[in-house]
């Protein structure tokens, strides 16, 4: 714990749902916001590490105006900033075939989420999806729907299902054996490729800086943050996190209402 009180932090990733944002409110409090200035002001970078694909983030930095050095998106599938870098890793194109054929064949009443660059799409909107897009509240994207066909013509970078975790999860990925599954909410898991997830997409930007893993610090609540809150010099989880989250980080901090993020920044001294 002394070597982690005296790291020297160059750069923090944030998870946008439960973290960044409240399940209650479904607002950026305003001690994370001022967080957030004060680690611009102090020179610290700042990322949004989400499991969300570039398309479906303008609700959430609606709810956060700030300048942020870069993006980790899809689980680390699609790495960006606002100044022309990229960098983006694609599923195995057999994965996606076997996802499609066993969704019709098996599940036809599941919906299921296909992520591009650009463009996020769902075979069908069931009442277990309405109802879980409710809970996002005011950072909820649109739901659109297509063909999932076009998956095979279209680069994809990450997959959903909306089934609870259990048997039904193990159905799909026996069927997708370069891919692995990350779940956030119990209500669905993202799937992306094996050798994916946050810690991926945090290691391209920080080659692209020169950081070690000893100098980032990283936030998150949920599932598909467990491997980050691992990788980082510092891995903070949020008091309303689950249990398997909590376990893995370094350090719980209190709940996303109760000025989690700030506390943590000023226990660990880097505010």
């Amino acid at each position: 714990m002394d070597e982690i009180m005296d790291a020297d932090i160059k750069a923090v990733f944030f998870d946008i749902d439960g973290t960044l944002t409240s399940f209650v409110t479904h607002e950026v409090p305003r001690s994370t916001k001022n967080a957030l200035e004060a680690l611009e002001g102090k020179g610290i970078a700042t990322f949004i590490c989400s499991g969300r694909p570039p398309a479906q983030l303008d609700a959430a930095r609606r709810l956060m105006p700030h300048d942020w050095t870069g993006f980790v998106t899809m689980n680390g599938q699609c790495c960006f900033d606002d100044h022309g870098y990229q960098e983006a890793e694609a599923l195995d194109q057999g994965d996606v075939r076997n996802f499609i054929d066993f969704m019709r064949e098996k599940m036809p009443d599941v919906s299921a989420g296909f992520c591009e660059l650009d463009y996020v799409y769902f075979n069908q909107i069931t009442g277990y999806l309405a109802d879980m897009w409710k809970g996002l509240g005011q950072t909820a994207p649109a739901l659109v729907v297509d063909d999932p066909e076009r998956a095979l013509t279209h680069t994809t970078y990450q997959l959903s299902a909306y089934v609870p975790a259990g048997e039904q999860e193990d159905e799909i990925m026996a069927v997708m054996p370069h891919s692995k599954a990350l779940r956030w909410h119990p209500a669905f898991t993202d799937i992306c490729p094996s050798d994916g997830g946050k810690p991926a997409g945090m290691r391209r930007f920080m080659r692209k800086y020169g950081w070690d893993a000893s100098q980032v610090m990283a936030f998150g609540d949920g599932g598909n943050d467990i491997d980050m809150l691992r990788f980082a010099g510092i891995g903070v989880a949020m008091g309303n996190g689950t249990d398997d989250t909590k376990a893995a980080a370094d350090w719980v901090t209190d709940d996303v209402d109760h000025d989690g993020i700030l506390n943590a920044l000023r226990h660990f001294d880097v505010l």
